[in-house]
């Protein structure tokens, strides 16, 4: 073979592997798979991402449900100025906020160049006193910021008790609230106790000394 053939059939052997992996390395993209992430994220304008995205309902929640809810999200901000959550609905239901100590909030502050956690113990909150969601399918989530950009995403609706979230979310949900403890109450039928009355068959106390009676036995006269 000549020196040149010899060229041409690397040359051509070089061209099909590049080939190869090209596309091989277009084969494993999420988009050319169709691969979805377990939880919704997105991005609104070059510098906030949402990420884990997830409406946790009641422990015991499961199917077509209507009751309390909390939004749990991860804002990330790359801006050098602070972003501000105004608002978050799901389904048309709007969340209320708290911090980590349970005072309402107006908004919830992502601060320049950090993140928040919003959910979970320690973090801020974003509570649904009622949304008509389906354990585990979707939910439209909306979430809106004080500029006026919003951003749309479709939540995975997990339980608390992680049986849809394999427990990630477990402690996520609404908590309870408190059942109120009955008073006690008198038992039918029984006297109410009055101050100072006597027991009965118990020799009063205190009773008067009729005059001249004596009040130390009298002592034997010596003989």
């Amino acid at each position: 073979m000549s020196r040149s053939l010899r060229r041409g059939s690397i040359a051509a052997l070089a061209a099909i592997a590049i080939a190869s992996l090209s596309s091989c390395a277009a084969g494993n993209t999420p988009d050319t798979l169709q691969i979805k992430p377990d939880n919704a994220a997105a991005t609104l304008g070059t510098n906030l991402r949402l990420n884990n995205i997830v409406v946790v309902t009641g422990e015991h929640a499961s199917g077509d449900h209507t009751g309390p809810a909390n939004v749990v999200v991860n804002i990330g901000n790359s801006a050098n100025t602070p972003a501000e959550l105004q608002s978050v609905t799901v389904g048309g239901a709007a969340a209320t906020f708290a911090d980590a100590a349970g005072a309402p909030l107006s908004s919830i502050v992502v601060p320049a160049g950090g993140s928040v956690a919003i959910g979970g113990q320690g973090n801020p909150s974003a509570t649904l006193a009622s949304a008509t969601v389906h354990v585990g399918g979707f939910a439209p989530t909306v979430f809106t910021f004080k500029d006026g950009q919003k951003v749309e995403a479709q939540a995975g609706v997990s339980p608390d008790s992680g049986e849809h979230g394999r427990g990630l979310y477990k402690g996520f949900g609404p908590t309870p609230s408190p059942t109120a403890t009955p008073a006690k109450t008198a038992t039918p039928g029984a006297p109410a106790p009055t101050a100072g009355a006597a027991t009965p068959g118990a020799p009063a106390t205190g009773a008067a000394v009729p005059a001249g009676a004596a009040t130390t036995p009298a002592v034997p006269a010596a003989h």
